[in-house]
């Protein structure tokens, strides 16, 4: 008889290779990538949430003291953390570094220019964003007003038309850079949550949010615009309702973003002033 510890390896190679041939041939074939990808960033949300539940209740001795509503905003700044930090990776990484989107590449037009790599990760900013916006209607308003909704729901429709068409992702990847705040803004929040408004963290903390949203919500849209004006020849080749997205998506976004940074303004003046 062939030995049992024997027996166990061959039965697991076998499961391994059907795992891998179930995630090659299905999960990650070409149509089926956007689809997995939602569904992968959603169930990654529910991970994170219970991961930042746990951690929190473990190594944070304030988080038992919240209210109900204050430990759940605190766990869902963890998914949206997580997700700032994966989609601003990716997005610096196709805008910048890769050469999918260069204008050296001779790939065709470059609105049109997707892979299954950045297919992949726009499915699982959308999942991500469906997550939150489920979230702020069950909770509706404690983890945002009408503009959270807003933003949302822009970002859904934008990004899942990149997603499916292939259409405009070096576009929704210039967007996506401006989730590069979201960390210090949540970190704000916490810092405030667990009472050390007061403390110097606090202070430099505000002064980060204001160089990081004029660098990826303000200087970086004027980049986007500029972009599109150069390459108006090609962006022009895309579907009108695609059309109406790129102009639309980023105009509407930039004046939130404007009105944001003037709350940003004010309230870092009223932190220093507080100092003096």
């Amino acid at each position: 008889m062939m030995p049992v510890s024997r027996k166990a390896i061959i039965v697991m190679k076998s499961y391994q290779n059907q795992a891998e041939v179930l995630v090659k041939d299905y999960l990650l074939a070409d149509p089926l990538i956007p689809y997995t990808a939602v569904l992968g960033g959603i169930f990654a949300c529910k991970m994170v949430y219970d991961l930042t539940r746990l951690i929190s209740t473990c190594y944070f001795k304030s988080y038992v003291g919240f209210t109900k509503i204050q430990r759940i905003e605190w766990n869902n700044r963890g998914i949206s953390t997580i997700h700032a930090i994966f989609i601003t990776v990716m997005s610096l990484y196709f805008v910048f570094w890769s050469d999918l989107y260069s204008d050296h590449q001779l790939l065709g037009l470059v609105t049109f220019r997707s892979s299954p790599l950045s297919t992949f990760s726009l499915g699982v900013s959308v999942g991500y964003f469906l997550a939150d916006l489920g979230m702020i209607f069950w909770l509706y308003p404690s983890l945002g007003g009408m503009e959270y909704v807003l933003h949302h729901l822009l970002s859904i429709v934008a990004v899942a038309y990149a997603m499916l068409s292939g259409e405009g992702q070096l576009y929704t990847y210039m967007v996506l850079i401006s989730e590069a705040t979201t960390p210090v803004v949540n970190l704000r929040w916490y810092l405030d949550t667990a009472g050390m408004k007061r403390s110097t963290t606090y202070l430099i903390n505000g002064v980060v949010i204001f160089f990081a949203w004029l660098v990826a919500r303000i200087i970086l849209f004027l980049y986007l615009f500029y972009h599109v004006y150069l390459h108006y020849d090609q962006v022009n080749h895309t579907h009108p309702f695609g059309l109406f997205l790129l102009f639309v998506v980023p105009s509407v976004l930039a004046v939130m973003n404007l009105m944001w940074f003037g709350k940003i303004i004010k309230g870092l003046k009223k932190t220093l002033a507080k100092r003096q």
